[in-house]
């Protein structure tokens, strides 16, 4: 099996985006896959999602810029199956330095060429930055899919058309023509709350099968867990947040 390269991005903050990679990668490997988790975003949540440090020099960063290989940068967890590049303050600099750069935008498609190659992971899961600059264009061309983590709330539609947007941008442009939203998932779903059922029509009538069955509610044991540096799955291992990822 190749390993299939996703990306979770939505250019608004606050959406669950992070909660989603780290308990999607954790939920996966818990399936016995081999999975990855980069994180590019220099806020690095998810790397602490995992319990690990956000160390200076151990991010992605210096493999865009060639000077180490991406294999060297990855860091085991403490769940089986499930490793991780962490994420660093400096990436806010990777920005500025790979925008300078030739093929700035295939600077993390050329970087993970060896980590594929390797067939050391059935998954390697993207956690982009909240913002729809360099980095996340970088894992917008290098991926095979993109995983929308959407909030249910009115102005979620909107944020959706830029990112549709986005991708038939890349798909004319020849940046990654074969880009597909793989799937949008509803997070911070209230059940009780019309608004929620209201917002989960419209994105359904909208863009039909790309939305997951799966709602992730709100969830006081999800806003916990990574206080904690665990996954849902590890945390609250029966709860309903566990069982919707």
């Amino acid at each position: 099996m190749k390993t299939k390269v996703i990306a979770l991005a939505n250019q608004k903050g606050g959406v669950g985006k992070t909660t989603t990679a780290v308990n999607l990668a954790a939920a996966v490997a818990e399936r016995k896959k081999r999975v990855l988790l980069i994180d590019l975003d220099p806020q690095a949540n998810a790397t602490s999602g995992l319990g690990r440090e956000k160390t200076p020099g151990q991010s992605i960063y210096s493999a865009l810029l060639e000077e180490v290989s991406a294999l060297s940068l990855i860091k085991v967890t403490d769940y089986p199956r499930l490793d991780i590049i962490p994420g660093e303050v400096d990436l806010a600099g990777a920005e500025i330095e790979i925008a300078r750069s030739d093929h700035y935008l295939y600077r993390l498609n050329e970087a993970l060429n060896i980590v594929i190659e390797a067939e050391r992971y059935d998954f390697i899961f993207l956690d982009c930055p909240p913002s729809l600059g360099i980095l996340t264009m970088n894992a917008l061309v290098c991926c095979d899919e993109l995983l929308i983590p959407l909030q249910s709330e009115y102005f979620a539609l909107e944020g959706l058309s830029v990112i549709s947007g986005l991708i038939q941008q890349l798909r004319d442009n020849g940046g990654n023509p074969h880009l597909e939203i793989g799937g949008i998932v509803l997070t911070m779903f209230d059940g009780r709350n019309n608004l929620s059922h209201e917002v989960e029509g419209e994105v359904r009538e909208h863009f039909k099968t790309a939305v997951y069955d799966s709602r992730i509610p709100r969830s006081v044991r999800l806003s916990e867990a990574p206080s904690f540096g665990q996954p849902i799955t590890a945390y609250a291992s029966g709860s309903k947040g566990a069982e919707a990822y």
